[in-house]
């Protein structure tokens, strides 16, 4: 059930994302569509599927591949919270959700004043967006169902989510290191925050080169989305400073 309620909120983010793209660029020619719709679609699919792993990962459900081989009924809170972003394809949901919130609202600034820049760029951060959540539906598929399971692990798994399920007791848990101490919850959020935030940026630089927009109007109008990632970047800096010399010793 979990499978399948976040595969349907992948599914919708990329619908979103492909919209999102294609009206983009529609408005960016000039013509008129609406693109606060499908950035809100992006964001619902986002919530829906980061809800789906969250729940998953609360009550133990190791028909989920991706938890029965990086979560375990050991693991304490909040790490077991945690363990959505513990490897590549939880991780990238969170990734998924960051970029959804961006993209929502870089949308809302644009329905107040619309343009062709704002468009453009909203068609290059949907063209981001299609993607991560197509990476999410493909090779990197966090909502794969376990179909041979091990004592305490998964050998193999199936993207569908309605295939026959070999359900582990239990799993081996994140990495010993990833369970030790608290930042695990606090850093990589941080950190993405600072990294998918830099596509703002990106977005309108690609949209301004696109449309030939001369001038420095791209840098003034993300210029407070740049302030907001490097801050947050430099603040994952610092914290993951800190836990490395915490746990590692690192410099000590």
């Amino acid at each position: 059930m979990l499978a399948l309620l976040g595969t349907a909120g992948v599914i919708a983010a990329l619908v979103g994302s492909v919209l999102l793209v294609i009206r983009g660029v529609r408005s960016a020619r000039g013509g008129t569509a609406d693109l606060v719709a499908p950035s809100k679609l992006i964001l619902a699919g986002a919530v829906i599927a980061m809800a789906a792993m969250q729940i998953a990962l609360l009550t133990d459900d190791f028909s989920l591949a991706y938890l029965a081989n990086q979560h375990s009924t050991t693991t304490p809170f909040p790490f077991d919270v945690a363990t959505a972003w513990a490897a590549l394809e939880g991780s990238i949901i969170l990734w998924g959700l960051i970029l959804a919130v961006f993209i929502w609202a870089v949308a809302a600034r644009h329905r107040k004043a619309p343009d062709q820049l704002g468009a453009a760029a909203l068609a290059v951060m949907g063209g981001v967006a299609v993607f991560f959540f197509g990476l999410m539906i493909t090779v990197a598929n966090p909502f794969e169902v376990c179909v041979d399971a091990l004592a305490t692990g998964c050998a193999g798994s199936s993207p569908w989510p309605f295939a026959a399920v070999d359900v582990p007791a239990d799993g081996p848990g994140p990495n010993p290191l990833l369970q030790n101490h608290y930042m695990m919850a606090i850093h990589p959020p941080i950190l993405y925050i600072g990294y998918v935030g830099l596509t703002v940026p990106f977005a309108y630089a690609i949209g301004a080169l696109a449309l030939g927009v001369p001038g420095p109007e791209w840098l003034r109008r993300s210029h407070r989305s740049t302030l907001v990632a490097w801050s947050f970047l430099a603040l994952g800096i610092v914290l993951g400073g800190w836990w490395a010399y915490e746990v590692l010793s690192w410099g000590g």
